[in-house]
């Protein structure tokens, strides 16, 4: 039966401000003007074609999340971005060489009124990357309160009642989690204030701008960011939305979505040997050590939390699970990756699966940042706070409270089970699917 809710109606325009310019952003960006001209189909995107099942017997019904979830649509979606490079959208994308020609002409008038703001950016942190369109910022307190005012200009020129800040930068340096710096929002907010470039990384500030001024923030790299206690503190306290870490689109989620077979089945699991081609922007900051070592320990979470060996200790102590990315510039944004996996089943003979993946970066990514930014948008007018674990889907490595030995959920069934609960929620219904 259908009660009552308290989500505010999607009224106004919602702003998507983008940290990044790049092939995922103006992929993104491309496709949803395209979509709403009726020239191009948001393929991939969850809010735009999943359904999620309500009531049951004669009562039941499959709806479309707009229609059970009160969704910001297309036509009111306003964009606006910061990189280190100053191309405006339109410029981007062709140089992105993600999209044809054919599917940027259409929209390149509303493309080319979407030029960057100046980036906050500490080339320690992304070395590959040589952009001229940076902040001057003398402390990372003062980078903060530039983006806070870019965030309250754009705010003020679209004429946006709601933003959503969305990461879709780089990935940066890795930086470990500090109990002296990131466990208590009061110690973060004077590291920056200190000039602490060593534990307060630039998208810290991009978080904190805007979760300060209002804004929703979805980290999609694996950038340690929001993952941290003084940054839940301060999403509890401005009471909004953080999500992340890290687009889940091409091996990792094939992997979410494959090694829960074996554990169904119970077979066991002797190696997992993932690598991949690539040769975007993406490719060339990952090409970097420091940049790999974030994103390697992004994709390495997933299969411990599916494939258990407390649970299992016959079929999967003790298993070798091996990333590699590589940096190859005649494939551009066009990713390949090979997985080769080691089972064994009766009697512990070995059999082997192999499975090559040629995706696209971007095209995956989009619908991933659609979703995200409709739905973090959301559950800010649900009066959802905090990190947002029904977000899990799109994402990596979910974020959750290591601090309480919680443990992130990447079995990919059980993250679609959440997310359809989170909605059936907000949308007045019974959460009526058990997650075991």
């Amino acid at each position: 039966m259908k009660k009552e809710n308290n989500v505010k109606l999607a009224e106004g325009k919602l702003g998507i401000l983008i940290v990044g310019n790049g092939a995922v952003a103006t992929t993104f960006m491309t496709g949803v003007l395209m979509a709403r001209k009726g020239l191009a189909k948001p393929i991939g995107s969850m809010t735009q074609y999943d359904k999620v099942r309500v009531g049951h017997g004669e009562d039941k019904r499959y709806l479309h999340y707009g229609e059970l979830v009160p969704l910001a649509k297309l036509d009111d979606i306003v964009f606006g971005c910061w990189d280190v490079y100053p191309q405006n959208a339109y410029q981007a994308a062709v140089y992105a060489e993600v999209l044809k020609r054919e599917d940027i002409e259409p929209v390149r008038d509303e493309l080319e009124q979407i030029v960057p703001m100046k980036a906050a950016f500490d080339k320690n942190f992304a070395k590959r990357l040589n952009g001229d369109n940076v902040k001057q910022c003398a402390t990372r307190w003062e980078m903060v309160e530039q983006l806070r005012e870019d965030i309250c200009q754009f705010r003020e020129q679209s004429r946006c009642s709601r933003i959503v800040v969305l990461w879709a930068a780089s990935t940066e340096i890795y930086v470990p989690v500090n109990e002296q710096v990131h466990y208590q929002l009061a110690d973060l907010e004077a590291a920056m204030k200190n000039d602490d470039r060593e534990h307060i990384a630039p998208s810290m500030c991009y978080a904190y701008a805007a979760l300060v001024e209002g804004c929703p923030f979805i980290m999609g790299a694996p950038n340690t960011t929001v993952d941290i206690p003084a940054m839940w503190q301060l999403a509890e306290v401005t009471k909004m939305p953080i999500a992340g870490k890290d687009f889940k689109t091409g091996q990792t989620l094939v992997k979410s979505g494959f090694a829960p077979i074996f554990g169904t089945r119970c077979l066991g699991l002797d190696g997992w040997f993932s690598t991949n081609i690539l040769g975007n922007r993406d490719g060339l900051v990952l090409d970097e050590p420091e940049n790999f070592r974030t994103k390697e320990v992004s994709k390495l979470s997933t299969l411990g939390t599916i494939l258990k060996a407390e649970e299992q200790p016959d079929l999967y102590t003790d298993y070798y699970h091996k990333v590699r990315i590589n940096y190859y510039p005649p494939r551009n944004d066009n990713k390949e990756s090979w997985d080769n996996i080691d089972i064994f089943g009766w009697m512990n003979y070995p059999m082997q699966i192999k499975i090559n993946f040629l995706c696209r970066d971007s095209i995956l990514a989009a619908p991933v940042c659609l979703d995200l930014c409709l739905l973090s948008d959301l559950a800010a007018r649900a009066g959802r706070y905090g990190t947002q674990r029904f977000l899990s889907f799109f994402l990596k490595s979910p974020m959750h409270d290591y601090t309480r030995g919680e443990e992130a959920v990447n079995h990919l069934y059980r993250q679609h089970t959440i997310l359809k609960n989170a909605l059936r929620e907000m949308g007045g219904y019974e959460a009526d699917e058990e997650i075991e």
